[in-house]
């Protein structure tokens, strides 16, 4: 299990895969909204997406848990 954690605090923008989707290294797979910017979150490995842990409009601080690959 790889975890993938918010960079910055920010609320979430998009959620761009669901439980089930495979990712690969340096995917895009959240957009989150921190000083009025969108930051793209990418991912830090490759695998499936096991979970989301968030949904859009949460607000997330730094090092939150946002999705689990397996």
């Amino acid at each position: 299990m790889k975890e993938i954690t918010a960079n910055m605090a920010g609320t979430v923008l998009n959620v761009m895969v669901a439980a089930g989707d495979t990712v690969s290294e340096g995917q895009e797979v959240l957009m989150l909204e921190s000083m009025k910017m969108e930051i793209p979150v990418e991912s830090q490995g490759a695998g499936n997406v096991a979970e989301v842990k968030v949904n859009i409009g949460d607000f997330v601080n730094e090092g939150d848990v946002l999705l689990v690959l397996e």
